[in-house]
């Protein structure tokens, strides 16, 4: 029987909580994808390489910023949205 989306989100977050429980280091754990996650400004702002390591280094960070200030704004907006259609619904009644 397959399983609803909302299942499947349970499911999700069972085998998250049950893998973090046994984590003894949850820093070394995360540290190669923190490093792949930057890797992406990096190659963002200096495709070719061609930047000293330094000044990549704050240009990926700027670029990181950016991108989770993109989000905040973006979820900004979204939750703007709704609360104004709430409140045309809760008017119009």
């Amino acid at each position: 029987m397959p399983l609803t989306p909302e299942q499947r989100a349970m499911r999700a977050r069972l085998a998250a909580h049950v893998r973090w429980s046994k984590a003894r280091d949850r820093s070394a754990e995360l540290a190669k994808a923190r490093e792949t996650f930057m890797s992406r400004f990096e190659k963002e702002v200096d495709p070719n390489g061609e930047m000293t390591p330094e000044t990549r280094a704050l240009a990926a960070e700027s670029a990181r910023k950016a991108y989770f200030t993109r989000l905040a704004y973006r979820s900004a907006r979204a939750r703007s949205g709704r609360e104004t259609r709430g409140r045309e619904v809760d008017d119009a009644a």
